[in-house]
């Protein structure tokens, strides 16, 4: 029996395991999820919630998460987790604008803070796989090493861009539509269709469903979970440069902070199984709107946003153990 036979296999054992209608709120949940989110928050703000504005605001203010959120998606489908895409999208943006002032091209600091986001994943996946160190203690270590590599570049401080026109990649509008809008949704389609419809999508599928079995099929494991950090750091370059570009600098000390609680309770609450092997990129997307329209919810309704924090907390955990019960 090949790979991709055992791996179905197993699926079809797992949901012949489940009634009917479990199977049906296994894989509706989010979308059940975030159909009540939506009838509720009508309700509690029928004048505010579904305008037009709120909507485009909701979807702008996810979009970094959101693009953060895709990438983490694959590393936790694969088994693993990282703990660094807040800081490195913080050095990321650092060097993007830091090449950029000096060099006068737009072009040149895209390009580097795009190197510069694979770069930090190819660490964590090294790290990983050829020092053979478990991926929470690894790239907890890089998490610290990147903000404080920002921190001792950036005197503490953060760096502006001077070079005319950067703003404009993720400050335009197109049909009233804020341009990183449109980068979440795009990146989001090209990443549902890598995941599902690749060779290298199906491996980290396989890997973090049974790593032994993909191991023994003769696939190169520790290749493919270093391409699945690389995959994901570039995820984190394509967030900085929008979070760069819209605030036209970036700040060693206050930038990414908590992004990458941001971005696991996004992928846990879209279904993704903290074990792996199990997930998709349409129910992170989900997840990551569920919790724009929480914290917009919480603003509306005048919550404090010290409370924030707290509803994440609550969020992951009910995700997780609805996922246990399954």
């Amino acid at each position: 029996m090949n790979l991709r036979s055992s791996v179905l296999v197993g699926r079809v054992r797992e949901n012949r395991a489940l009634s009917p209608v479990a199977r049906f709120i296994g894989r509706n949940s989010v979308i059940m999820a975030f159909a009540a989110i939506v009838v509720v928050s009508t309700l509690l703000a029928p004048d505010a919630f579904l305008t037009r504005s709120n909507v485009i605001n909701i979807l702008r203010q996810v979009s970094i998460v959101g693009t953060i959120s895709l990438g983490m998606t694959m590393i936790i489908i694969s088994g693993g987790i990282d703990l660094s895409v807040g800081s490195s999208l913080v050095l990321v943006g650092a060097a993007d604008i830091f090449v950029m002032n000096h060099t006068g091209s737009i072009a040149l600091g895209l390009l580097c803070a795009l190197a510069a986001g694979m770069g930090v994943g190819l660490v964590n996946g090294t790290i990983i796989t050829r020092g053979k160190v478990t991926p929470f203690i690894a790239t907890l270590g890089t998490m610290a090493t990147c903000r404080s590599l920002a921190l001792y570049l950036l005197e503490g401080g953060g760096i502006s861009a001077h070079v005319k026109g950067y703003e404009a990649i993720a400050n335009g509008k197109l049909f009233g539509i804020s341009y990183p809008v449109y980068y979440f949704i795009a990146l989001s389609a090209l990443m549902y269709l890598f995941a599902q419809k690749t060779r290298l999508g199906r491996y980290m599928y396989a890997i973090g469903s049974n790593e032994r079995a993909t191991h023994l099929s003769a696939i190169a494991v520790p290749r493919v979970k270093t391409l699945t950090y690389a995959l994901g750091g570039l995820m984190v370059a394509f967030a900085s440069i929008i979070e760069t570009s819209r605030l036209n600098s970036v700040s060693a000390a206050s930038s990414g902070v908590n992004y990458e609680l941001d971005a696991i309770a996004a992928v846990i609450i879209g279904g993704t199984r903290m074990s792996g092997g199990k997930g998709s990129i349409l129910g992170t997307f989900f997840g990551v709107l569920i919790l724009g329209m929480l914290n917009n919810m919480l603003t509306l309704m005048g919550v404090s946003p010290f409370l924030a924090g707290t509803v994440k907390g609550l969020i992951i955990v009910i995700s997780v153990l609805v996922q246990r019960s399954e």
